[in-house]
């Protein structure tokens, strides 16, 4: 039931002309938009790489190439992408939206690191570059090690004391005695690790114990050592310390990481660059918030290329 007020303000010839003018008025901006837009804007033409690039892709898909029909519906669908794409910039859809703002600044990152990709080093910048930055290819030392586990659980507060007393029994055995083997309790990690490094053991062991076995020397029972499972006798067989390889051996490792650190500059100059071009400006920060004078954007503005942002 529309009330009385209502229907008598419907009316009212001024009401009639408000509305006729506001629908006027819309469907002037609907029609001059299009209007506006140079028709190049409505020309869509694909490129010879384009179309090619369609084909492989659908020859990749199902090993064949396609029927007139399949090509037809896949020029369509770049067609149709195409269309979309830009009606959609028409109608300002890429504004403020959070996934094609990260899109294209990965796209931007991706053009500031092809420059660095388009140079190839030769052996001699490899060599120069390598030897500035030998430490990264440092080789872990390795080793190789039996043991025979104590578990707190079932020896309670004496369980250090039990290994103690089981590395006097063994002392001077070979790793591989029968008596060894009967002393200890079980667990579900094996008994032997073999070239094992210093970060492998500290996954299963604990980052003490692995740093503690290798410390030991090659040949003997010795212990007992705390991990973090319980207390441990080892037997170390082998110890390769780490170092640092020879050119020769990592040469197309250096080449991938030297490739790396080139992109990595190259996208720090170019963004340094485009940062210094803007301003940032912060909204004031009420006197009776301090969570947000706590905060870094408790400025106003920020100069440009600092970090404000």
């Amino acid at each position: 039931m529309i009330p009385s007020s209502i229907k008598r303000l419907l009316r009212e010839p001024l009401v009639h002309f408000v509305l006729l003018g506001a629908a006027l008025f819309a469907g002037y901006s609907h029609f001059t938009r299009d209007a506006g837009r140079d028709a190049a804007q409505y020309q869509i033409q694909l490129t010879p790489d384009e179309l090619l690039q369609m084909t492989v892709y659908f020859q990749s898909k199902w090993e064949r190439p396609p029927t007139p029909e399949e090509f037809d519906h896949l020029l369509e669908g770049k067609v149709q992408q195409e269309v979309l794409y830009r009606e959609a910039l028409a109608m300002g859809l890429d504004k403020d939206d959070t996934i094609v703002k990260r899109r294209m600044a990965q796209k931007m990152q991706f053009i500031a690191e092809d420059v660095a990709a388009a140079h190839v080093p030769d052996v001699d910048e490899l060599r120069a570059w390598y030897a500035r930055n030998s430490d990264l290819f440092a080789m872990p030392g390795r080793i190789s090690f039996r043991q025979i586990y104590f578990s707190p659980d079932k020896r309670g507060e004496r369980v250090r004391e039990d290994a103690r007393q089981a590395l006097a029994k063994i002392s001077g055995q070979p790793v591989d005695s029968p008596l060894a083997a009967s002393l200890g309790d079980s667990i579900m990690l094996q008994d032997y690790f073999g070239d094992r490094s210093v970060e492998m053991l500290a996954k299963e062991f604990g980052p003490a114990f692995a740093q503690a076995v290798m410390d030991v020397k090659p040949g003997a029972w010795q212990g007992p050592i705390e991990s973090g499972l319980g207390w441990h006798l080892v037997f170390v067989d082998s110890f390769e310390p780490g170092r640092v390889p020879d050119f020769s051996e990592v040469e197309p490792d250096v080449k991938t990481a030297w490739l790396a650190k080139q992109k990595e500059i190259a996208w720090q100059k170019a963004y340094d660059e485009m940062r210094a071009r803007y301003t940032v400006l912060l909204p004031a920060v009420p006197d009776d918030d301090p969570g947000l004078a706590a905060s870094p954007a408790g400025s106003a503005s920020a100069a440009p290329g600092g970090s404000g942002s």
